[in-house]
């Protein structure tokens, strides 16, 4: 039996959900930006401007950049006092509505993030450990987002600090059910497009379609690897996936399990009751590159 993702209906689109303009601190303008990303492949883009006051709270309109293979969702990158350390909240919100107001006077993070939320927009907890978010902060947004960043290319190439999961593991351990997406968050003042996206499972490309599935979990993330197949084999779990030399399975704590080879496309992973309550499954290629399934809940 398949399950997440792999079991539902439609196909895969591959979309990028946190990236900035020049409506914001990018270095492009909105209409280069989608143009970037259909010209790349890529079949959806939420453009997350900064939505501050400096910027003037934009929600950038990126409606007139659709076409019939390639589509955008509105949304905004969030900001408000304050963190552990004191400092801004970033909190992705992909599928806000155009009129989404501007945070208001006094509104904290928490409170902008649930406001988010209550559009019916997919909330995520934007690059955790470049922010430094410790565990006090992942607690105070965990029943609000969806889904940890567990991945981000431009902190990778900008400062060394691109994961999340540190704090998405931490977090499941504590039983909240989180999802993890991958994404750019290019500013386009160096290369920093194309190294961590979604691949999405839904009925068609359209923004409401692929929103709806991003909140159910129908997706993976990757920065190359294709994950094509995710099944239970009695209390086994069995994966299929693009060439691949190294594919591991991580449970609550300290259990996990690697498979290691040269040239792997499937894996037979050990029994759930292995794992405990969760698991989450990661493929990585001879290039080093990552492949993150969604956690998994095996209850």
């Amino acid at each position: 039996m398949s399950f997440g993702a792999f079991e539902s209906g439609g196909r895969f689109f591959r979309g990028n959900i946190h990236t900035h303009s020049t409506n914001s601190d990018g270095h492009l303008e909105p209409e280069a930006v989608a143009r970037h990303y259909a010209e790349a492949g890529y079949d959806f883009l939420c453009l997350s401007d900064h939505f501050l006051d400096a910027y003037g709270f934009p929600i950038s309109d990126t409606t007139p950049f659709r076409t019939n293979r390639f589509t955008t969702m509105l949304g905004a990158e969030l900001h408000a006092p304050a963190n552990s350390h004191g400092e801004l909240w970033h909190i992705l919100a992909a599928g806000l509505p155009a009129d989404f107001a501007p945070t208001a006077d006094g509104e904290d993070g928490v409170a902008l993030a649930r406001r988010a939320r209550a559009t019916g927009a997919f909330v995520g907890i934007a690059h955790p450990q470049w922010s430094g978010l410790t565990i006090e902060d992942g607690r105070a947004l965990a029943e609000i987002a969806h889904a940890v960043e567990i991945y981000n290319f431009t902190c990778d190439i900008d400062t060394a600090r691109p994961d999340g999961t540190y704090l998405l593991d931490q977090l499941l351990n504590e039983g909240n059910r989180l999802l993890a997406y991958a994404a750019d968050d290019a500013h386009f003042r160096w290369p920093d497009a194309g190294g961590g996206w979604m691949m999405v499972k839904a009925e068609g490309n359209e923004p409401e379609a692929l929103l709806e599935a991003m909140k159910r979990g129908d997706f993976y993330s990757s920065q190359g690897p294709e994950l094509r197949e995710l099944c239970r084999d009695g209390d086994h779990l069995e994966i299929a996936c693009s060439p691949a030399t190294t594919i591991c399975v991580l449970g609550r704590g300290t259990r996990a399990e690697t498979v290691q080879g040269r040239q792997l496309t499937r894996a037979r992973l050990p029994p759930e009751k292995f794992l405990g309550d969760w698991c989450r499954i990661v493929v990585r290629d001879a290039s080093g590159r990552h492949a993150w399934t969604n956690p998994l809940w095996l209850d």
